[in-house]
């Protein structure tokens, strides 16, 4: 969905598909895609990566003060991923109840996380297509997070032995009281202007926000607050 050059927008929401990199930059060597690939909006960067492996939904901005409020930790936006994992969930409440609890990842306790398992929301098939064992039964959890460390859903799938198979961030909480923004109604791929309602929600959401960034940037890649 290509802006015209009068009417580039400052914050965009974009489906991530598989095998793209959370930067506008390639990196040397690399079979992934980037972002330029995709979004021809100069000077926006990703408010919270997701690996390039993982899918899903980002925020893109050129307000430096909006991606680091989005990514702080200490501000604690929810993001809902969608996992697909090895294992049957409803068969492993204890695995459940330790991903709430919180988990080790990279040697410090993961915050507690919401987590319920998710009938198959029948999405497409992922391409490449998810590598499936057939002696092992899948199966969906939806899992929330507050914080974002590297490849952070995955460490935590693991550790209670469910391994992650396919993973899709399908939300992010603004905190405000109303409805998180939503992954749905964007193919894999596409991107779109906030509209102006959502605009608004972020406007109000930095008056109410100390003062601690500038520019947008987060190095190549925006690393704060992914977790996918």
């Amino acid at each position: 969905m290509p802006a015209g050059p009068e009417a580039q927008p400052r914050t965009l929401l974009f489906h991530k598909p598989y095998g793209v990199l959370s930067q506008f930059s390639p990196e040397p060597g690399s079979r992934w895609r980037c972002l330029a690939d995709f979004i021809p909006v100069p000077g926006v960067y990703a408010a919270g990566r997701l690996d390039a492996d993982s899918e899903g939904l980002m925020l893109l901005t050129a307000h430096g003060r909006l991606q680091q409020r989005l990514t702080d930790p200490a501000f604690g936006h929810w993001r809902t991923y969608w996992v697909q994992v090895e294992g049957d969930v409803d068969q492993r409440p204890e695995a459940l109840a330790q991903l709430r609890r919180g988990v080790p990842v990279q040697g410090r306790l993961s915050r507690p996380a919401r987590v319920r398992p998710l009938p198959d929301p029948g999405l497409p098939a992922r391409q490449p297509p998810i590598r499936e064992r057939a002696s092992i039964p899948v199966s969906w959890l939806e899992l929330q997070l507050q914080e974002g460390r590297n490849r952070q859903v995955r460490r935590m799938t693991a550790s209670v032995g469910l391994p992650t198979l396919r993973l899709i961030r399908v939300a992010i909480d603004l905190m405000d009281g109303e409805p998180p923004l939503q992954l749905a109604g964007l193919d894999p791929g596409q991107w779109r202007p906030l509209h102006s309602q959502e605009e608004q929600r972020l406007q109000r959401l930095l008056r109410h926000s100390p003062g601690r960034g500038g520019r947008a940037g987060g190095g190549k890649s925006g690393q704060a607050g992914g977790g996918g």
